[in-house]
C-alpha cells in the first residue's frame, strides 16, 4: 500500500512513460477502444430495446390479433373458398378450452379492412369515421387514455345498449368548435344520435394496434344492433398471461377455431393472424444478442489492449535493465521492483478505460440528442446501467494486474551485477 502512494514510485512510472510517449499512446488507444465498442454497441442495444418496449408499451406485449379469411381447402362438404365468421360464443368456447389465455378482446368495426367508414355529423359539420363496437376488456389488453371528465365503455352500456361513444381527437376537432367540450353532446351516426362520454387521446401504438385519432367506440351491443350483425366478431385482440408461449397460444386458437367451424385442419389462409408477442421477442433476443456481441467484442479488445500494455512493459524492462540493476545493488526489494511494475500495468489500464468510458457516454449523448425527436425511430434513452461499467472496470483492472506480473517477473529476474554490466 505504501508504494501506491510514494511519490518516487509515481516520479519513476510517469518517467518511464513519458520516455515512450508514442508507443504508451498507441497503446492506451488499443485499450481505450475495447471499451468505448463495449459502451456504445451495449448502449445502442439497450436504445432499441428500449425505442421497441416504448412503441408496445400501450398494447400487451403477450398479445395476438385473429380475424378471419377465406378458406383454401374444401373439408366437410364445404367448399373452397368459404367465408365464415368468428362468434361471439367462441370467446367463451377460446377460453375454456386455452388455460394459457388472460384476456380475450372482440371487436367489429366498420371502415377499416377496405370497408367504408360511418357518416357522421354535428350540425353543418360531418365527415367519415371509422366506427368500432367494443367491450371495457380492451382497455386492459390495450390502454386507451381518455381527457378528464370522460369515461370509455362500461358493462352497463353493454347491457342496456346504450347509444353513448367515445370519439378521438381528430374527431373532436372536426365537429365541434374550439371552445366547445364534446362530453354529454351529441352526434349522429347514420341518423342515429350518440351521447359523446369520453375523447380518447391518440397515441402510437407501435404496430400493434389498428387504431387512428378518428376512430369511434361504441358497446359491441348497440354496434351489432346498429348494423345487424347479430353475433359475429370482425377480429379478436388476444392477450396470454406473461410466462407462457403466445407462439404456442396461436396455434391453439388457430386449431380450436377451425375446429368449431369445420375448416380442413391443414387450411394455413382460413385463419388470418399477427403475433404481436412473437414480434416482440424476436426484437427482444434481437437486443440482447447485439449486447453479447458488444461484450464479446469489448472483452477481446480490452484484452489485446491489455496484452499490448504488457508488451510495452517488457520493453521497457528490457530498456531499464542498468537502472532497475542500480535499484537492486540500493537495497530494493524484488517485492518493490515488482509492485512498481505491476502498479504502473495498472495504471496505465485504468487511465485507458476511464477515457474510453468518458468518449463512449459522449457517443451515447450525441446519439440521444439525435434520435430524440425522431417518432418513426424505435430508439430510445441509450445508455449502459451503472453496474456494466463498473464491472468492465473491474474486469480492465483485474487484467492490467495479470499482466503487469510477466514483466514483473521479467524485472526481479535480472540479477543486479548482470544489470550493471549492461550497456
Amino acid at each position: 500500500m505504501n508504494t501506491i502512494f510514494d511519490k518516487d514510485t509515481w516520479q519513476e512510472i510517469f518517467g518511464s512513460i513519458g520516455q515512450n510517449k508514442l508507443r504508451t499512446l498507441i497503446t492506451i488507444i488499443g485499450v481505450l477502444w475495447g471499451i468505448f465498442l463495449y459502451i456504445v454497441l451495449s448502449g445502442a442495444a439497450k436504445g432499441v430495446d428500449n425505442g421497441f418496449e416504448q412503441q408496445f408499451e400501450r398494447i400487451s406485449a403477450n398479445s395476438l390479433f385473429i380475424w378471419t379469411q377465406s378458406t383454401s381447402i374444401p373439408y366437410k362438404g364445404f367448399k373452397i373458398d368459404r367465408n365464415w365468421n368468428i362468434k361471439l360464443k367462441d370467446v367463451e368456447t377460446l377460453k375454456n378450452a386455452i388455460p394459457e389465455i388472460e384476456y380475450i378482446a372482440p371487436r367489429i368495426q366498420k371502415g377499416n379492412f377496405g370497408s367504408s367508414g360511418a357518416n357522421v355529423s354535428n350540425g353543418k359539420r360531418s365527415g367519415t369515421y371509422n366506427i368500432y363496437g367494443d367491450y371495457p376488456v380492451l382497455t386492459i389488453v390495450a390502454q386507451k387514455d381518455i381527457y378528464e371528465g370522460g369515461r370509455f365503455i362500461n358493462e352497463l352500456d353493454i347491457s342496456e345498449e346504450r347509444k353513448v361513444c367515445v370519439i378521438g381527437e381528430r374527431t373532436q376537432k372536426e365537429l365541434f368548435e374550439d371552445e366547445i367540450n364534446p362530453i354529454g353532446k351529441y352526434i349522429s351516426l347514420n341518423s342515429i344520435y350518440f351521447k359523446v362520454i369520453g375523447i380518447h387521446k391518440y397515441a402510437d401504438a407501435g404496430g400493434g394496434s389498428f387504431d387512428d385519432d378518428g376512430d369511434i367506440h361504441v358497446p359491441f351491443s348497440t354496434f351489432k344492433r346498429l348494423y345487424n350483425t347479430g353475433d359475429n366478431v370482425g377480429f379478436l385482440l388476444i392477450a396470454g398471461f406473461d410466462d407462457i408461449d403466445i407462439v404456442k397460444v396461436e396455434d391453439k386458437v388457430r386449431t380450436k377455431l377451425k375446429e368449431i367451424h369445420k375448416i380442413h385442419p391443414e387450411d394455413k389462409q382460413a385463419v388470418g393472424g399477427f403475433n404481436l408477442g412473437a414480434v416482440f421477442t424476436r426484437i427482444k433476443n434481437f437486443a440482447n444478442g447485439m449486447s453479447f456481441i458488444s461484450l464479446i467484442i469489448g472483452i477481446a479488445t480490452i484484452l489485446a489492449g491489455v496484452i499490448g500494455i504488457g508488451n510495452i512493459l517488457l520493453i521497457s524492462v528490457k530498456e531499464r535493465t542498468k537502472e532497475i540493476g542500480i535499484r537492486r545493488a540500493l537495497g530494493a526489494t524484488p517485492n518493490d521492483i515488482r509492485k512498481q511494475i505491476v502498479l504502473e500495468s495498472v495504471f496505465l489500464t485504468l487511465i485507458a478505460g476511464v477515457i474510453g468510458i468518458i468518449l463512449g457516454a459522449f457517443i451515447l449523448y450525441i446519439i440521444n440528442l439525435a434520435t430524440q425527436n425522431l417518432e418513426d425511430v424505435p430508439f430510445t434513452n441509450a445508455t449502459v446501467p451503472i453496474r456494466f461499467i463498473l464491472g468492465a472496470l473491474l474486469l480492465m483492472t483485474g487484467l492490467g494486474t495479470l499482466i503487469g506480473f510477466i514483466p514483473a517477473e521479467k524485472a526481479i529476474s535480472i540479477k543486479p551485477i548482470e544489470a550493471l554490466r549492461e550497456e
